[in-house]
């Protein structure tokens, strides 16, 4: 009798169009118990009518025009939200709503609000409830939210260049320096990429949970920042092993494990890079910053040694001008991708996004490095070396000092 039902559960999964039909029928009765449990609303049962309803409002975006503020509310709470006034500066104002006032969950609509607002003045704008619940958002610096202009498209690019892309150039010009040193200065220069490093791994994690932590609760922006992170570590692993392994016949030196370092480097500071111009932009954009020239001044000093940080691993290496500049540029052309995107369609979901990307592949590269470094000696003894913590300490402190131009 086992036998027989072996055979026939066998012949039943031999048969074309069984296995959709297994993989399916789960997934089909799920649909179906997720439907009755809608229609029947077995919650509605131990509910009262004096059961306190759970309104939550998030600001999604906050868009000024001459005279007009426009506000994107998302409603992140389980129950309906009506939203019945819009207060500018505790004053009451007229706004029209484009997809209605009333919000389910994660409903969203945009308020347009004729206001005279004044241009690098603060103002607070308040959404009232039909049950007198309020929400408030600070505009910090009112300045006009750029468009999809050529004008807007070239003053993003330009911030972008001179803060991701020329900075990277200039540390590339470091490499004929790298590739005369020894034994010991490549040890403390290699380290030095490290605290470098280290410091934009914290100080991207630090940006990207700050901004998760905010995010609609819907959205689970932390389980999303540490995925990306995830995401980009197991994926960098991935390509160093391909690279590692792929035979290449027209250049036989890019394959080499300090390039494939480099450029691994190269790739985890242009993530980096990325989420860096979507801040840039976005606070351009939503007046929560000043792009002044000493902030373009920072940015340019802090990325400076970006490019150092690229070209650390290529010491004693030959390497084609031509190979330096795509490193280059794979580091500094995501700042102005990012400026883009960050100052027209800004999101907080791409900022944890790129920001967990960015995360995940500095990660990567440390441990690239540090596998590189401790080949000959276990990892504790030759972090204790002194050109090893030497270089630490100043990567560390070079990123510090600079950092406090930027904020």
């Amino acid at each position: 009798m086992r036998l027989d039902l072996q055979s026939r559960a066998s012949g039943f999964d031999s048969r074309p169009g069984s296995v959709w039909v297994i993989a399916l029928l789960p997934l089909l009765l799920l649909l179906a118990l997720i439907t009755v449990i809608v229609w029947t609303d077995p919650a509605d049962s131990v509910r009262d009518n004096s059961h306190p309803l759970v309104e939550e409002l998030t600001f999604n975006a906050v868009r000024l025009q001459p005279g007009v503020i426009n506000v994107t509310v998302l409603n992140d709470g389980p129950d309906q939200v009506s939203i019945a006034q819009v207060q500018i500066d505790d004053a009451f104002w007229a706004f029209e709503s484009d997809r209605g006032t009333v919000l389910k969950h994660l409903d969203r609509t945009t308020l347009t609000i004729p206001y005279p607002w004044v241009s690098g003045d603060t103002h607070v704008v308040r959404v009232v409830t039909s049950n007198g619940v309020t929400f408030d958002y600070e505009i910090a610096v009112a300045v006009e939210t750029p468009m999809p202009e050529w004008r807007f498209f070239a003053a993003f690019t330009i911030i972008g260049i001179y803060v991701g892309v020329i900075p990277v150039m200039l540390g590339l010009l470091w490499f004929p320096l790298v590739s005369r040193l020894g034994k010991t200065g490549l040890a403390f220069l290699l380290s030095l990429t490290i605290g470098l490093l280290l410091f934009l791994l914290v100080d991207t994690g630090r940006e990207g949970f700050e901004i998760a932590v905010v995010m609609p609760e819907s959205y689970h922006g932390v389980a999303l920042l540490f995925f990306s992170a995830a995401t980009a570590y197991l994926g960098l692993e991935a390509l160093r092993s391909w690279l590692s392994t792929r035979k290449s016949r027209a250049n036989p030196g890019m394959v080499s494990g300090k390039w494939v370092i480099a450029l691994l480097v190269a790739i985890g500071i242009g993530l980096h890079n990325f989420g860096e111009g979507l801040a840039i932009g976005a606070a351009f954009a939503q007046g929560a910053a000043g792009l002044g020239t000493l902030l373009i001044v920072g940015f340019t000093l802090h990325n400076t040694t970006e490019g150092l940080a690229i070209v650390a691993p290529l010491a004693n290496e030959r390497t084609r001008i031509v190979d330096l500049l795509k490193l280059g540029l794979i580091g500094g052309i995501p700042t102005i991708l990012g400026t883009w995107l960050g100052g027209f369609v800004y999101s907080p979901v791409w900022s944890v996004l790129f920001l967990g990307l960015g995360v995940g592949a500095i990660a990567q590269v440390v441990v690239q490095i540090t596998r590189q470094m401790t080949t000959d000696a276990p990892a504790a003894q030759f972090l204790a070396k002194a050109p090893v913590l030497g270089g630490l300490c100043a990567g560390f402190v070079i990123m510090y000092v600079t950092g406090m131009l930027v904020g």
